[in-house]
């Protein structure tokens, strides 16, 4: 049937995580709140028939630009979610919206493209840091299905965001105690990863690990170990505690690798589940403690992004100047 709306006037984008997608429209670099509607993976065969039944719901619209973030590394155009099996390519994102101008990226990229464009009242601050200047490096992190960052490089209309696979790399390790973890999350894969701690699935093998040392094995979900934390449940409660230093630890290793003193700006659902307990919970210490660096870490401020639909504001604002 007809589209209600004029045709290669709209873009499209979508966000594909783990477990969900979400698909909207702009106009230029504006997302239009009203379009955005979310989709079950796990109902679908492929990224295509996602955008096809989008498509279908706003009435067969005719988009002139379409871009799509997924949750996995991205190489000339193409990639494979790493938490699902599914693999994207621009051809594939063109056949399945007739767009004429495509694009795929990383979910981290798509949200280093967001800042700058994030009300302010959707950023929480938890660590303050120096004024910076406009175009200063800054560095997003995201916790969530999985873990990654992306380092944001900005010349005055010119913005650069390389993908990378940190979330991959090995776990840093200080304690014995944490030696003891690292042991433990290793199993899963082989190989300890950052990504094995410092997820939705890491926050579980944590509080896992906890009962193993305790001898009393018992394993949840990370939303029912944040339930369980609010209820004043001690293993949850020290299992956050676990979390919020090691990713301290890790969001610090980065900082100190990438220089963003224009900010750390932490993304994702398990990072905006955290915000009330990092600084608490040994956050600020752990990004601090970096030897005779620990004062250089005041330079750069942390902030929590809670725009749940950063990441599709940011492939608008990409798109727009590409096209």
């Amino acid at each position: 049937m007809p589209s209600s709306r004029p045709a290669d006037v709209y873009s499209m984008v979508a966000d594909i995580g783990g477990t969900n997608t979400r698909v909207a429209l702009a106009e230029g670099e504006d997302l239009l709140p009203d379009t955005i509607r979310r989709y079950r993976n796990s109902d679908y065969p492929g990224l295509e028939t996602v955008l096809r039944a989008y498509i279908e719901a706003e009435g067969g619209v005719d988009c002139k630009g379409a871009s799509v973030a997924i949750a996995g590394p991205v190489r000339d155009g193409r990639g494979t979610l790493t938490n699902l099996d599914w693999t994207i390519d621009e051809d594939t994102v063109a056949r399945a919206t007739r767009a004429e101008t495509v694009a795929v990226l990383n979910d981290l990229q798509a949200q280093g493209h967001a800042l700058g464009r994030i009300a302010e009242e959707n950023l929480v601050t938890i660590l303050d840091g120096q004024p910076a200047a406009p175009d200063a490096a800054k560095l997003v992190i995201g916790v969530g299905t999985g873990f990654n960052v992306a380092p944001v490089h900005s010349l005055g209309q010119v913005r650069i965001v390389p993908p990378s696979e940190a979330g991959h790399s090995n776990l840093p390790i200080r304690t014995e105690e944490e030696l003891r973890l690292c042991k433990f999350v290793e199993t899963a894969h082989g190989f300890p990863a950052v990504e094995d701690v410092l997820s939705g699935r890491g926050l579980g093998r944590v509080y896992s690990w906890l009962g193993h040392e305790a001898g009393d094995p018992a394993e949840r979900g990370s939303a029912e170990i944040m339930d369980r934390l609010a209820a004043g449940d001690a293993r949850a409660e020290e299992a956050v505690r676990i979390f919020a230093r090691m990713l301290g630890t890790v969001a610090g290793n980065q900082a100190l690798i990438h220089l963003p003193f224009g900010g750390v700006f932490l993304v994702g659902g398990i990072s905006r589940a955290m915000t009330p307990y990092l600084a608490e919970f040994g956050f600020v210490d752990a990004f601090r403690d970096k030897g005779r660096f620990a004062g250089f870490m005041q330079n750069f401020p942390v902030r929590i992004v809670e725009d749940d639909y950063a990441a599709l504001t940011g492939l608008a604002g990409n798109l727009a100047r590409i096209m």
